[in-house]
């Protein structure tokens, strides 16, 4: 009989991935090794980045913080972010309690989830071998290690976008809307966890799917359409519930100067980091090619010192590898799942590595964790695909090239901290060379010869960014910017420029990398002598950062904290604090949320964090703060912080309260009575 429904297209079959016996231990060694190697450790970076644990803290103690992502219980200001990644800790920390491993263990979890979810995408066309060395190397990436550990909204943003390529390439297969749906809302939600980033990855799902697409075009477009809108639900509900939330009853939207949602998407989240007009950021970008505190910008920048160790150790074999795969299947047919993988993986890696190279507004070297997957991706998919074609000397000649891009690279990095472990370039250079004459001479591709092959190609490609991720995971983090690896010649020594007293060097990469008062070894990220050992009060969690541990890129000083490191109060100070502190609605106020951080999770009570992460958004004004007091709501204010560099209403109210109360010195830090 003759239907006249329309037949949906058969789908596109996958190569024939059956799995070798080797496969689900070799699998289960690496989802397990590195989640174990990921907890190893863990405690020692204490509360992480304060800024966001005290967020935590605050949404498990009010669901309204929660939904908000305030950074106090009493809801004044929120976090610079959607709270997305903070729900994740935040349920962590309503069941397990108020602890380093609460905090940062789900971040773990998060990170064996992606080296998981990234193994089966690439496996499902590629085979074992390539799905393996994918999530082995990802696993292995030096900022990889450092994110997946470490309570920023990162690790949650990476897992998100390798679900949408993984849901994209479903559909590549079978051509069903549904797939398109679930990447829709995996962008959606990566929208909720960190802005506009995750929609780097949104312009290689679209034009792999035009290209690939096994439906019409006008199917695919339609489909595109449904998966946009499955975005813009999925971030929008939350979006219009805090702009159309009335603003006298709910906190602030921190980084923002007019209380708006959309003006923190649009501005300092969004086109600012683009052109560097952020407005409310400490320093904005520099004119002519040059992103200023943030670093020079040019399509070398993520080989450059801050960022090089991070990231950059296989991006010139993935290039390689990648590009030679596509070519070598260039006959292939249009909705060719293999092709459309390596055009995915691609196109994520140079659309996310260009506006990372060329933006001048803010940039942090642990940005770079969002190209990881896709470099792991075209390393694994490229090695296997043209070693499969390892009869012709012009795969051989590819992969001897990766090799030899590699092992150059690795000598480059390896060379900006030649106190770590100086032999290993040594070793990676003899691996590197073993590997190419086995690839160039056809009989040592074969047999058993073949597997030494291997072995040294491994070795070389992998042995660096090996040792990087060891020693992230055996140092602790802590602070606002944080940094993979060694210290290394040439890197970051300090957020401030010269003589604004705020920390050593010129943000640019002079110097060593390490600010005066580091400790040796220990990873670079810029913070001058004198900044707070470890971003922890006293007595805080269990496992916490052993005393005198070195924050990560964090100006200020003393336990008053500063723009990027959190407080550290004493025993006195933090007992005095929690004196009758069911009567106020914040036990203090002070400038600066790193430098309310400390304080609120040595006492678990709300801290006031004014003018937000810079100090510089307008909450609350003067006229509101004097409110408060008069009021009763707010204990003590603390000096300190970011009370100096202030500017606006918070500035106002520090040399207000100044004038009119009277301050005491605890441990080392001026205390206001504002009920006195």
């Amino acid at each position: 009989m003759t239907t006249l429904l329309p037949s949906r297209p058969a789908p596109t079959p996958a190569p024939s991935c059956r799995a070798p016996r080797w496969e689900t231990p070799a699998a289960i060694a690496l989802i397990v090794g590195t989640a174990v190697a990921y907890l190893v450790n863990l405690s020692a970076s204490g509360w992480g980045n304060s800024f966001y644990a005290a967020a935590v803290q605050a949404g498990s103690q009010s669901w309204t913080a929660f939904f908000f992502g305030s950074s106090d219980a009493a809801n004044s200001i929120t976090v610079d972010k959607p709270p997305m990644s903070l729900w994740v800790m935040g349920l962590s920390v309503r069941l397990f309690g108020l602890n380093s491993w609460s905090v940062l263990a789900p971040q773990v979890i998060i990170g064996a989830a992606s080296v998981a979810l990234l193994w089966r995408t690439v496996r499902r066309h590629a085979g074992p071998a390539a799905g393996l060395l994918a999530g082995l190397t990802l696993a292995l990436t030096p900022v990889a290690a450092l994110m997946f550990r470490f309570d920023n909204p990162d690790a949650l943003l990476v897992l998100l976008m390798i679900v949408a390529v993984w849901a994209a390439l479903r559909a590549v297969d079978d051509g069903r809307t549904r797939w398109l749906v679930v990447a829709g809302v995996a962008v959606g939600a990566g929208f909720l966890t960190k802005q506009l980033q995750v929609m780097l990855v949104v312009p290689p799902i679209a034009l792999t799917y035009l290209l690939a697409g096994p439906v019409s075009l006008p199917r695919r477009l339609g489909q595109l359409v449904a998966a946009l809108g499955a975005a813009v639900v999925t971030a929008g509900w939350w979006i219009a519930v805090v702009e159309l939330w009335p603003a006298s009853s709910r906190p602030w939207i921190g980084g923002s100067q007019n209380n708006s949602i959309l003006e923190l998407t649009l501005g300092y989240n969004g086109l600012g980091r683009l052109n560097g007009e952020e407005t409310g950021s400490v320093t904005g970008g520099g004119p002519g090619g040059s992103g200023g505190r943030w670093g020079d910008t040019g399509i070398l920048r993520l080989f450059e010192p801050a960022q090089g160790g991070q990231i950059a150790w296989l991006i010139p074999a993935a290039l390689i590898l990648g590009v030679a795969a596509l070519v070598f299947r260039g006959r292939a047919p249009r909705t060719d799942g293999l092709r459309a993988g390596l055009v995915l993986w691609g196109l994520w890696l140079v659309v996310t590595g260009l506006t990372f190279s060329f933006m001048a507004g803010i940039f942090h070297a642990y940005y770079t964790v969002a190209l990881a997957p896709a470099v792991a991706a075209l390393v694994g998919t490229g090695a296997v695909v043209i070693w499969r074609r390892r009869d012709r000397i012009a795969s051989r000649l590819v992969l001897a090239a990766a090799v030899i891009a590699t092992v150059v690279t690795a000598w480059i990095l390896l060379s900006r901290s030649a106190d770590f472990v100086p032999w290993l370039r040594i070793v990676v250079v003899v691996a590197g060379a073993v590997a190419v004459v086995g690839l160039v001479v056809p009989r040592l591709t074969r047999g058993r010869l073949a597997a030494a092959t291997v072995a040294a190609a491994l070795l070389a490609g992998l042995a660096g960014p090996t040792a990087y991720a060891v020693h992230t995971i055996a140092t602790p983090h802590t602070g606002s910017i944080v940094s993979a690896g060694p210290a290394v010649e040439g890197g970051r020594g300090g957020f401030g420029g010269p003589g604004d007293g705020r920390g050593q060097g010129d943000g640019r990469g002079q110097g060593d990398g390490r600010a005066a008062g580091t400790v040796p070894g220990a990873p670079t990220g810029g913070f001058p002598a004198g900044s707070p050992a470890n971003g922890l009060p006293a007595g805080g969690p269990a496992g916490g950062p052993p005393p005198g541990a070195q924050a990560d890129g964090a100006p200020g000083g003393g336990g008053a904290g500063g723009l990027l490191n959190g407080s550290t109060p004493g025993a006195e100070l933090t007992a005095l604090l929690e004196q009758d502190a069911e009567k106020y609605a914040w036990v203090a106020a002070t400038v600066g949320s790193n430098a309310a951080s400390g304080y609120q999770l040595a006492t678990q009570d709300p801290v006031m964090p004014i003018g937000g992460f810079n100090g510089s958004d307008p909450s609350p004004t003067l006229e509101q703060f004097q409110q408060y007091v008069a009021e009763g709501r707010i204990h003590f204010f603390l000096a300190g912080g970011q009370g100096g560099r202030s500017s606006g209403p918070a500035a106002e109210i520090a040399a207000w309260v100044e004038s009119i109360f009277t301050a005491q010195t605890v441990d080392g830090v001026q205390v206001y009575d504002l009920t006195a």
